[in-house]
């Protein structure tokens, strides 16, 4: 019997399908294809609904109207991940910070969006400080992650992973951001903690201060199966 298909990946195989619909549409200026684009749309939406609730009869068209909402002409359509910041904070102890999120009560460095005006780095630095309340100097990027396949993210998005000190502030968690937050070593990371087993090593490799090349995602093959 052949092995079921996880609900993490049916979601990244519905969000691509729908990339590449959107993207379609605009791009195209043909009537027929935009139909057939926002033909694939539906089944994109129903394949995320399936995979949300678990039910093959579920209707889709409360995803295809949020696709749709983004819809673009042009390059501005060209439907590609979102991308965010994490912050892997160290202090003088070799340290880790990490806070517990209020959405869904897992245990994570920092992270937020990209904003628009403000660079990678630039992002890093707000991001803590509003979380957290340290002020923090990025010293180099260590990690690219896919947040899907990561399993912080039901949407495509990119994270960049900076490794950080602290230089300045104190403890100040941001209450409609986190729940808790704490200073951590390798072996007494909290729970539940996402994606550790990803992250951690080349997290504490750098604060043990080794220089690795930085880490990204391995290479599916064939890309549409696995995790």
């Amino acid at each position: 019997m052949s092995e079921a298909i996880s609900e993490r990946t049916l979601l990244r195989w519905a969000e691509s399908l729908a990339g590449v619909a959107r993207t379609g549409i605009g791009f195209t200026d043909s009537q027929f294809e935009r139909e057939r684009y926002e033909e694939v749309l539906k089944i994109a939406g129903d394949i995320k609904a399936a995979a949300e609730l678990g039910d093959g009869a579920s209707d889709g068209d409360g995803h295809v109207s949020e696709w749709m909402k983004d819809v673009g002409r042009g390059v501005p359509g060209y439907v590609t991940p979102k991308v965010a910041v994490g912050a892997a904070v160290t202090n003088d102890d070799g340290e880790l910070l990490l806070i517990q999120r209020a959405d869904s009560g897992i245990w994570l460095y920092p992270t937020g969006w990209c904003d628009v005006g403000y660079s990678a780095p630039e992002v890093v630095v707000k991001e803590v400080l509003e979380e957290t309340g340290y002020d923090v100097e990025p010293v180099r990027l260590i990690g690219v992650l896919d947040g899907m396949r990561l399993g912080a993210s039901r949407v495509p998005l990119y994270s960049l992973l900076f490794f950080c000190r602290v230089v300045g502030g104190s403890m100040k968690i941001h209450p409609l951001e986190c729940i808790d937050a704490g200073w951590f070593r390798r072996d007494n990371l909290p729970s539940p903690t996402l994606g550790a087993e990803r992250w951690a090593d080349p997290i504490f490799a750098a604060i043990e201060g080794e220089h690795r090349d930085v880490f990204y995602d391995d290479l599916r093959r064939p890309v549409w199966r696995g995790e």
